[in-house]
């Protein structure tokens, strides 16, 4: 890294699963806008769109410039972050009512999910980190925006393609578990609160689908209805004691020291909060919706905790770099 500045020598060092940090600040925003906090939420939304602004600039240069870096990242699981930052700022534009950019980026993330998912599942090993479960998390988010922009477009081709998603994703999950190194509960740097967030996006995935469902777009029977309303409560109930657990081991054995991977804890608070306030809306359980709202400030407050945690790291590294 000679030559570089400190703050090129910094931004260098940043893992594959940096893009959590994009999915954490979208999911935030989207959780903001759900609970009525929208000018919180637009502020959100610009971070985390100057952050994804900052890392596909640099996805670009690695591919053009440096194929093999960009080969060797690519292989691992936490480049499909890339997949799933995309996914969720989409999702947000859509709600915003901007369909054009969220179907950009539906576009884009389709493109950019079949090629880095082969190459993260080829690469499997026997125990992992949580970050095995993104190849779940991107898929879904790839059902999530597929969804809400079909609801948006009255447009039924998209909603049934996300539900083959919906399912492939739900695979992906049962696929990842057993890989999944459980002593990671205790022990993980951020990452292991994947295992919950890839049911707390299927769940929103699966609240998405039903609310896609209309009048004007005829899209499931009642036997359909009724699967995808039992499927997605019961996602939200098992990520709901996940996120239980793994507050309970964060209690038991504290892990302070900050982590680029926690970004990857927020997320899944994000998507708790928003998954339980969609699954309110959509199947229609009103008490859900304080428990949800407290959950999104929740990940207001763990969000904070770990972007301060992130500026002081990067104040420290920028120092010592030479």
């Amino acid at each position: 890294m000679s030559g570089m500045s400190p703050l090129r020598a910094w931004w260098v060092q940043r893992p594959p699963a940096a893009g959590a940090a994009v999915m954490a600040t979208g999911i935030v925003s989207v959780g903001l806008h759900q609970a009525g906090a929208e000018t919180l939420s637009r502020v959100m939304l610009l971070l985390a769109c100057l952050a994804w602004a900052a890392l596909a600039a640099d996805f670009v240069a690695e591919l053009v410039l440096d194929r093999r870096h960009w080969l060797t990242e690519a292989k691992t699981p936490g480049a499909l972050t890339a997949v799933a930052a995309t996914t969720v700022l989409g999702t947000r534009f859509s709600l915003l009512g901007r369909q054009p950019l969220a179907e950009a980026l539906l576009a884009l993330s389709a493109v950019l999910w079949p090629p880095l998912l082969v190459l993260a599942v080829r690469h499997w090993k026997e125990r992992m980190p949580g970050a095995v479960f993104l190849g779940c998390v991107a898929t879904q988010g790839l059902t999530v925006l597929g969804a809400v922009l079909a609801a948006a477009l009255a447009t039924a081709w998209l909603a049934h393609l996300a539900l083959v998603l919906f399912w492939l994703g739900l695979s992906m999950y049962g696929l990842a578990v057993p890989r999944f190194e459980w002593q990671q509960v205790t022990e993980g740097p951020g990452d292991q609160w994947i295992a919950g967030g890839a049911l707390a996006i299927s769940a929103l995935a699966g609240a998405k689908l039903l609310a896609a469902d209309s009048a004007r777009l005829y899209l499931w029977n009642n036997d359909d209805q009724g699967v995808l309303r039992t499927v997605t409560v019961a996602l939200l109930v098992l990520d709901l004691v996940w996120y239980i657990v793994l507050l309970a081991a964060e209690v038991a054995r504290p892990r302070l020291r900050y982590d680029v991977r926690r970004w990857a804890t927020v997320f899944p608070m994000g998507m708790t909060a928003a998954a339980t306030l969609s699954v309110e809306a959509a199947v229609g359980i009103p008490w859900l919706k304080w428990p949800g709202r407290l959950l999104v400030w929740i990940a207001v407050l763990a969000w904070l905790a770990v972007a301060a945690g992130a500026v002081a790291t990067a104040r420290g590294a920028l120092r010592k770099t030479p």
